[in-house]
């Protein structure tokens, strides 16, 4: 079904304990934790930014896979980066479910580029789709979670705002990163009094498609296979 917020609605068994929005749902990290999260009284508001056929497809099959394990699921497009699209992802999920209680930030991507070669607008994009974006989201969320006695905000940074390497650069990605970590931390700040818990993770190479081949190999050598407690920035894991 689809409410009037324009949001595509499947139906589960059982009435809704808590309402999760992950940004980034439709592969990778996020497909992996919405799988992870998905259970009867779950409703999942799984966001995608849509780009082509083959990832409005992708986030299609992650809700029917959590749908499928009993959680009520949303679905909703689009580009995180343009003005008024965090801000209309919130009024989505409170259209689709009444509430929200927790949020998970992991929309964004990787460039390679580096200093010397980076422009104004891909610096912009960057800001735009991760820091920014986290801002808009949180900013709008604040009345929902407020009321929520189990609100959680997880933000999802990268390594690279720790590590640099000259022979794998992201200029603006780091930049952006280390930008949404300095968000998270405020938000931290602010809204622990108000019963809100703020968290940001920075995990290493995670494949975005299980089927994908690792792209990297640490000094030439073939890598384990990987631990669940283990992310070194040098090595490809997979969502689990």
């Amino acid at each position: 079904m689809s409410d009037a917020s324009g949001a595509h609605v499947s139906e589960a068994h059982g009435g809704a304990a808590r309402v999760v929005l992950i940004t980034g749902a439709g592969s990778g990290i996020g497909a992996a934790l919405a799988r992870r999260l998905a259970a009867p009284h779950t409703s999942l508001m799984l966001h995608a930014r849509g780009a082509d056929d083959a990832s409005r497809r992708r986030l299609v099959q992650v809700a029917a896979d959590c749908t499928a394990s009993g959680a009520r699921c949303a679905t909703g497009f689009g580009d995180l980066a343009e003005r008024g699209a965090a801000e209309h992802v919130i009024h989505q999920t409170l259209a689709s479910f009444g509430a929200l209680d927790q949020l998970v930030a992991n929309a964004g991507h990787a460039q390679r580029q580096t200093l010397a070669a980076l422009d104004p607008d891909t610096f912009g994009a960057a800001f735009a789709a991760m820091p920014a974006a986290f801002a808009a989201l949180v900013r709008r969320a604040m009345p929902a979670l407020e009321t929520s006695k189990r609100a959680r905000v997880v933000a999802l940074s990268s390594f690279v705002a720790h590590r640099y390497r000259a022979d794998a650069p992201f200029a603006a990605t780091a930049a952006a990163k280390a930008a949404l970590e300095a968000l998270a931390k405020t938000a931290a700040a602010e809204l622990a009094p108000l019963g809100v818990t703020v968290n940001c993770v920075a995990p290493g190479y995670t494949r975005r498609i299980a089927a994908q081949a690792p792209t990297t190999r640490p000094c030439g050598r073939t890598p384990p296979k990987p631990r669940r407690s283990v992310m070194l920035p040098n090595r490809t894991t997979s969502p689990r």
